[in-house]
C-alpha cells in the first residue's frame, strides 16, 4: 500500500491500483466491495473489447494472439519501482510467448491460457499535487508491436442525478446504463468533466476517445481509450491497433477536482 499527500489531497494505491484519491475529504474514486464493480482502476491492454465471438484470437503480424477481453496485462503484477511523498512508479514485464493463466476460466470465460507474441514493458506512474492527480503509462516494446489502450477508472457518484459533459455533449447517466456491456462512445475527445456533489475533470494525452460504463447508480467508469472496440466485428479488432516504433509510447490522465 503506497500513500501519497500533498496539501488537503491525498492517494493511496494498491499494487499499482487506484484505490482512493480525497481532496478536502471527498472521496472520488469507487470503494472496493462497493456495488457495481469489484475494482476501482485498472488498465485494457494490449486489447480493448470482447474476443470471445472471435474465439479469442485476434490477429496480429505474428499470427493470431490469444486474448480475453480487454488483453492479459490485468493478469500480470505490478512491481513498485520508486515511491516519494507524492509520486510512485510501477511496471508490469512480459516476455514474448509466456503463456498466462487466464483468472476468468472457467466461470466467466472458456479461455483457460493466454499468450501475446511480442515482449513488452508497461509503466504506470501517480504524481499528487494540491490541484491534481496525474496517471501517466508508458509503453516499451518491440518495434511494430501492435497495441490498444485504454485506462479504466471508476468514480464515485453521490447523487441522483449526475451528468457527464463532453465537449457539446451532456450524458446523463441513464444514458450510459442503457447503453449497457458495450459502453457508451464518446469520440474525438480529450476532456471530460463529471458534474456530481463535486465537479471532477478528466483530461487525456494520447488517447483520443471515451467510453462510459455502469450498472448501478452509486459509481461510473469514464475510460480514456485509444480505440472503441464496438466499431468493428470481434474478427476485425485488429483494425484498431497502434503500432509501437523504435521510440516508447507516453499517455497521460489528470483528475482535477
Amino acid at each position: 500500500m503506497v500513500n501519497l499527500s500533498s496539501g488537503n489531497a491525498k492517494a493511496i494505491i494498491e499494487d499499482g491500483e487506484l484505490v482512493s484519491y480525497q481532496v478536502n475529504d471527498h472521496e472520488y474514486i469507487h470503494q472496493k466491495g462497493s456495488p457495481g464493480w469489484r475494482n476501482s482502476d485498472t488498465e485494457m491492454f494490449p486489447v480493448i473489447g470482447p474476443t470471445a465471438e472471435a474465439d479469442f484470437r485476434v490477429h496480429v503480424p505474428r499470427g493470431n494472439a490469444i486474448q480475453d477481453q480487454h488483453g492479459l496485462l490485468r493478469e500480470l503484477d505490478y512491481e513498485l519501482l520508486s515511491n516519494t511523498e507524492t509520486t510512485a512508479e510501477y511496471v508490469k514485464y512480459y516476455k514474448a510467448g509466456t503463456v498466462i493463466k487466464n483468472s476468468k476460466f472457467p466461470d466467466k470465460s472458456s479461455a483457460q491460457l493466454l499468450i501475446w507474441p511480442f515482449s513488452f514493458e508497461f509503466y504506470k506512474s501517480f504524481k499528487l499535487t494540491d490541484k491534481d492527480l496525474e496517471i501517466s503509462f508508458r509503453i516499451s516494446g518491440e518495434k511494430d508491436m501492435p497495441f490498444m489502450l485504454g485506462y479504466h477508472p471508476a468514480f464515485k457518484l453521490y447523487t441522483d442525478n449526475p451528468i457527464i459533459v463532453a465537449e457539446d455533449q451532456t450524458i446523463s447517466l441513464d444514458a450510459v446504463i442503457k447503453a449497457g456491456s458495450r459502453a457508451l462512445e464518446v469520440g474525438n475527445c480529450h476532456s471530460v468533466v463529471l458534474r456530481d456533489e463535486k465537479e471532477l475533470t478528466i483530461k487525456t494525452e494520447g488517447f483520443g476517445h471515451f467510453m462510459l460504463w455502469t450498472e448501478v447508480s452509486n459509481m461510473i467508469c469514464i475510460e480514456p481509450i485509444t480505440f472503441y472496440p464496438y466499431a468493428v466485428p470481434q474478427m476485425q479488432l485488429h483494425e484498431g491497433f497502434d503500432y509501437l516504433s523504435d521510440k516508447d509510447r507516453h499517455y497521460k490522465v489528470t483528475l482535477i477536482p
